[in-house]
């Protein structure tokens, strides 16, 4: 009788307990439409090609062989990089610890004794030597939601890496394009303090011959002294620049060899391709994803506590000792024993840890949307930067070679005497920084391709 009561509950509660079995499924209120402002800034393709930029290998996107090299070295030696990579490690292993709770729990405990009564009497020698396993049924997911925690938090663990690795190959690219714009940068200055350089001199020759007063000179000598001025702020850049660089290779810091900013080429044609493209190609919105699932699965664990534990566990081995006496040789004994525990007096526990449980799934929910929505912005923003800077570009080419040829023309006034040497300097200094402009716009078009490729996914397969 009491066999058929134990049977007819643990059918009704297996009858009510489907739902705990069922797998993680994407809730259908997230939504990805509407994730791209403006998709048709680069091309008309953009919002409707299935083609993503994102999907392009990083030796495609980045050329130049030495930065190529300087990826290649950090994602070998980058410390987050590795950190990362030991995540995975550890989360392989808590995944194979799940998967052998699947199995019985087997144990050899052999024991034995001397007993001596009198000191005349032989010592009597006792010993047990059995075999113990007890193995839990799995009917209401207690092991089998825990196992499929562990598979998906495995997967975020590799997501997670593959985020990191992006955002290591953007960085590393970022920073190395940084040199190369100050550089440039630095360059101009440098022949803009040589030109101003030569000025003082000629407005030193002139005031010796009476041509010019003292104050034409002060104000060449002020005008250079603050060009070079600008070159120490520059070579700080450069050098603290350099040194977080090395930091990303993780190696102390020193110079960097590096190309020039005028070789460098970047794809100028590209598509964002299409919004649910991001749910498969960035790392971290599926890395945030994987959260949801695990999540998920901690509320199936939760409600799966609510149902009986069911374990079979016997034993088996060889003694000496009947109870009654001891007997050699030994008699080999067997036990099997089966149990069905039912949580009667954990109900206020369990509940608190299923809404618990509800709670930190809603909460992984809007953390999932919301990494959605961030990457969405990062893609606009990214298609934006581009399109802007590469109308100022051709803007800014037209101002340099308007500020060259004024800056010219002034200087042979000034040599005909029919200028004054404050509108030289002012035509030589709105040269200097309509160039410095040029590079660094030409360098913010640069980011854009970057942040764009790193925004679509791109970079995460080596």
């Amino acid at each position: 009788m009491k066999g058929k009561i134990i049977t007819l509950m643990c059918a009704t509660a297996l009858l009510s307990s489907c739902h705990i079995y069922k797998a993680y499924d994407r809730p259908e209120d997230i939504s990805v439409e509407g994730l791209y402002r403006d998709t048709a800034l680069v091309n008309s393709a953009a919002a409707s090609d299935t083609t993503n930029f994102g999907n392009v290998p990083w030796r495609e996107v980045f050329t130049d062989p030495q930065l190529q090299g300087y990826i290649e070295q950090a994602l070998a030696s980058n410390a987050d990089l590795r950190s990362a990579m030991l995540n995975v490690e550890s989360a392989q292993a808590a995944l194979m610890s799940a998967r052998l709770a699947y199995l019985p729990q087997i144990g050899l405990s052999p024991q034995g004794t001397l007993t001596n009564w009198n000191k005349g009497e032989a010592t009597s020698k006792t010993y047990s030597i059995p075999v113990t396993a007890s193995w839990q049924i799995d009917l209401f997911g207690q092991i089998l939601n825990p196992k499929r925690a562990a598979q998906v938090s495995l997967k975020q663990a590799e997501y997670n890496q593959q985020a990191v690795q992006t955002q290591l190959i953007a960085s590393t690219a970022n920073i190395y394009y940084t040199l190369l714009m100050l550089d440039r940068q630095l360059q101009i200055t440098e022949n803009t303090a040589d030109v101003l350089k030569k000025y003082v001199e000629t407005m030193e020759a002139m005031y010796e011959y009476g041509s010019v007063n003292s104050a034409a000179i002060e104000q060449s000598r002020s005008a250079y002294a603050q060009v070079v001025a600008s070159l120490s702020d520059l070579r700080q850049s450069l050098t603290e620049t350099e040194n977080a660089f090395c930091l990303i290779l993780n190696e102390p810091a020193h110079a960097i060899e590096r190309g020039v900013l005028e070789d460098q080429v970047l794809p100028t044609e590209f598509s964002a391709g299409i919004p649910i493209q991001l749910l498969s190609n960035r790392p971290d919105v599926k890395a945030a994803e994987m959260t949801l699932a695990a999540c998920y699965y901690n509320t199936n664990s939760a409600r799966a506590a609510f149902y009986p534990n069911i374990t079979l566990s016997g034993s088996a081995g060889w003694t000496n000792s009947s109870g009654a006496g001891i007997v050699n040789p030994g008699k080999l004994l067997a036990s099997l024993v089966g149990s069905l525990t039912q949580p009667l007096f954990y109900r206020g526990t369990n509940i608190a840890r299923l809404k618990q449980a509800k709670a930190q799934e809603e909460q992984a929910k809007i953390g999932f949307q919301t990494a959605l929505l961030n990457a969405g912005n990062e893609v606009s923003n990214a298609l934006s930067l581009y399109q802007n800077t590469l109308a100022k570009v051709n803007s800014r080419t037209m101002q340099v070679n308007s500020s060259r040829k004024a800056a010219e023309d002034t200087k042979e006034l000034f040599n005909l005497g029919t200028s004054t040497y404050l509108e030289v300097l002012t035509a030589e200094q709105s040269y200097l920084s309509a160039q410095l402009s040029e590079v660094s716009d030409t360098f913010d078009q640069m980011q854009a391709v970057i942040n764009l490729y790193q925004a679509l996914g791109g970079g995460r397969e080596n």
